[in-house]
Formats: C-alpha cells, sequence, structure tokens
C-alpha cells in the first residue's frame, strides 16, 4: 500500500500520541512490548494488534485521550451490524471534520455560493449530518436542514429555496420522482444539479452504475457521486467528477487493506479495510478494522489527484454470506432486487439452517396492484442467473416490511438481517 512521508511522519506523531495519552493503547503497546520510538516504518507498524468494534464497545472509556471538559460532543455509530459505539469528539476534532467534509464538498465540486438540502438527520447522535452542516459552513455554502424523509416537505423547500444539491440515500431519490410524477413536478427542470449520494452503493467494482443508480439517472440526469464515511474515521472518501472512486484525505486518515489472516493483499485485490485516524485529539484509532470490503487504486486519478483512491464497498465481513459453495454480499442481492420494477421494498434475512450451512429469505413487498400478478419464482429465477443462489422469497404487505425495514429511532434503512447464531 502506498504511503507518503507526510503520512508516515503524522501516523508518528499519532503513535506517540496515543501511547502517552490513551490508557487502550498504552496497554496495547506494553503487552506486545513496543514503545512509540521504535516504530520507524511500516514494517514495525504493521506489529500493532488491530482494534476492533469489540474493543471500542467493551473499553470505550479507555480510549478518551483528554480530560472530560474538553469533550464537547458525542456521537454514535448506527449499530446497524452490532451494538452502537459511542465516540466522543473535542473541539479540536469538530474542526477537523468540518474540513473534511469541506474538502469533500470541494471533491464533488460543490463550492461557496452552491445550496445544499440536507437529507439525513442532524439529531440522534449521527456525525454525517453534523459533518455535512459544520463543512457547509466551513466552505461558505448554504445549507437547507431539512432532514430525512418527507417528500412533499422536500419539494416545497426545493421549489421555494432552489438548492443546487442535494445530500441523501440514493433510494430516497426515487421516492422524489415518484412525488414529483404523482403531484406534476417538473424535476427534471429543477435547480438541483447534483446529488452526493451516502449509506447505499450507485457504483459497480468497476464504477459503471449499479441498478439503483441506472435507475435513478435514466429517470433524473442528475451528476451522482457517492461518498463513503464511518463514524469510527470521522473522515469520507469522496468521488471527484471523474467517478472513478473515493479519493483518500491523506492529512486525516491512513489505511490498510487486509485478508482474512491480517496480512496486506495485493493491488488490486479485494480486502477489510483497517484504519488509523491522524489528527484525532480526543479517540483516535489504530490499526481499525473497519469490516468494509474494498478494493484501493492507486494509479493517479484523471482530476490530477494522486491519492489513493476506494472502490465501493463490496460488503461487510460479517455479513459475507456461504450458499451451497457460492460467496455472496447481500449488495449483489439489492443490486438484483433494484432491478425489478415491481418490488417496492425488501429486506434479505441470512439464517442458520439445521445443516449449519446460511439459508437466505428474501421479504418483498410490490407496488399497489402488482401483488395479486407477481410470482416469487421470478425473483429467485434472476438470483439464480445472475449470483447462482436461490432463496425463499417471501410476500409480506408494505406496511408490515415498512416496520421491520425503517425501525422506529433506527437512522438507517435496515435492509439486511443477520440472524446466524
Amino acid at each position: 500500500m502506498k504511503v507518503s512521508e507526510n503520512q508516515i511522519l503524522k501516523l508518528k506523531e499519532t503513535l506517540d500520541y496515543v501511547s502517552k495519552n490513551s490508557a487502550f493503547y498504552k496497554k496495547i503497546f506494553q503487552e506486545v512490548n513496543l514503545s512509540a520510538e521504535n516504530i520507524e516504518d511500516l514494517n514495525t507498524f504493521k506489529t500493532i494488534p488491530f482494534t476492533t468494534k469489540k474493543d471500542l464497545q467493551e473499553f470505550t472509556q479507555d480510549f478518551i485521550c483528554v480530560p472530560k471538559h474538553k469533550l464537547i460532543d458525542y456521537v454514535a455509530t448506527s449499530g446497524t451490524s452490532g451494538k452502537a459505539v459511542t465516540l466522543a469528539l473535542s473541539e479540536k476534532d469538530l474542526e477537523r471534520l468540518a474540513f473534511n467534509e469541506s474538502q469533500s464538498f470541494k471533491t464533488a465540486g460543490v463550492r461557496q455560493g452552491d445550496v445544499i438540502q440536507l437529507m439525513t438527520t442532524i439529531d440522534k447522535r449521527f456525525m454525517a449530518g453534523m459533518a455535512y452542516f459544520l463543512g457547509a459552513r466551513k466552505l461558505g455554502a448554504g445549507i437547507i436542514r431539512v432532514g430525512n424523509g418527507l417528500p412533499s416537505l422536500q419539494w416545497d423547500t426545493i421549489l421555494e429555496l432552489k438548492p443546487t444539491a442535494i445530500i441523501c440515500v440514493p433510494s430516497f431519490i426515487l421516492k422524489l420522482i415518484e412525488y414529483a410524477e404523482q403531484n406534476g413536478i417538473d424535476y427534471k427542470n429543477a435547480s438541483i444539479k447534483k446529488a452526493i449520494c451516502i449509506g447505499e452503493a450507485i457504483r459497480q467494482p468497476d464504477f459503471t452504475l449499479n441498478t439503483l443508480g441506472s435507475k435513478i439517472h435514466q429517470k433524473w440526469n442528475l451528476e451522482l457521486f457517492s461518498t463513503y464515511a464511518s463514524s469510527e474515521m470521522a473522515s469520507a472518501f469522496t468521488e471527484c467528477e471523474f467517478k472513478n472512486g473515493g479519493h483518500l484525505q491523506e492529512d486525516l486518515l491512513a489505511i490498510e487493506l487486509i485478508d482474512e489472516n491480517g496480512n496486506a493483499v495485493k493491488d488490486g485485490e479485494a480486502g477489510e479495510l483497517v484504519i488509523t485516524t491522524l489528527g484525532i485529539e480526543a479517540m483516535p484509532l489504530v490499526r481499525f478494522k473497519t469490516g468494509d470490503i474494498c478494493i484501493a487504486h492507486t494509479l493517479p486519478c484523471a482530476c490530477g489527484r494522486t491519492s489513493l483512491r476506494l472502490s465501493p464497498v463490496l460488503g461487510r465481513k460479517n455479513q459475507m454470506i456461504k450458499y451451497k459453495g457460492t460467496t455472496v454480499y447481500p449488495g449483489a442481492i439489492y443490486d438484483v432486487l433494484d432491478g425489478i420494477p415491481e418490488i417496492s421494498l425488501y429486506q434479505v434475512e441470512v439464517f442458520h439452517s439445521e445443516l449449519g450451512t446460511d439459508d437466505i429469505h428474501v421479504n418483498i413487498s410490490t407496488l399497489h396492484d402488482q401483488l395479486a400478478f407477481f410470482k416469487p419464482n421470478t425473483i429467485k429465477e434472476l438470483l439464480q442467473t445472475k449470483l447462482r443462489v436461490t432463496p425463499e422469497v417471501h410476500l409480506l404487505s408494505e406496511k408490515i416490511l415498512q416496520e421491520r425495514v425503517f425501525p422506529e429511532n433506527s437512522r438507517k434503512a435496515i435492509k439486511f438481517c443477520d440472524k446466524r447464531k
């Protein structure tokens, strides 16, 4: 993995800082008989044990490096793949967060004078919503905090205030289109020119649009930008105008991609993303395993940036499904389901069978009057053809599935439900 001299310097600063201020890393360094001074290159750096989400869950307080009076904001991870993790931020960390997002906006071509409509929550301890708000302020762009859902309010706001960009979960753009078509809104000529898409993939690993991205683009010729981030890294990988992967912000993050044995993958191979935060004051992380499977691209981008770029997330390590000898991630199933126009909502469930293998159930609801005519075997045939998996398919009412996919107090749609032991 390519690492710049500046990153190596910042890595050393981070290791020196955590060795003096983090009870968790002091203990880790002692257990493996390491000191920050002895870590001079990447080889010795890679002898530091990985940090896991379980470590954060069990030893939260031991990660904090500053006195309590310096902790001025608390956020939490979404908890969609396990117990939520609380993270604390200092004033310096909030400034870093604002810088991160202002740079991300610039990468996506957002400039001072643009007006951004925020269609994600800024409450419920959600870091991303706050990051977008702080980043827009730092950039000098306007931001309209509408929050998630409510297509009618979104359109009232768009027509009145004329934002030039939106930030939202991409599947919600289809809801906006549907509402506009039902209510005679000329959405194709609206003020919005670009959408920054979070939470769901809109591209394939080769950067072409996937089914969801294609459905949006066919209906509404918005410029779509992918962005990938997490609360733990407090940084984002955002696409530039060439849409060839999310650019790493080298001042804020150092990354590794590893295989199942913890070894670095070869260039061009998929691996689990491991991050070390740079410049975090309150809760820095060293060699934190994100659980996300990605591919790194190291050749210079056509935009002129030389920073490493990440592919779309292929899947989460703990969501990998082994089905009759085939490895599949939920995102591949989503892509097939997104291509079936009759489906209005879906959720994928995975169980352990009596034989200890993985069983897949796909729960769907269909659009209005389509329910009586739709055959579950259609989905089985499509999944078998494209992915070589044949799950059970269950038709549910939209009301029941809506409650499962969008449970109260959840910040994200629960499209995958892992019921394996």
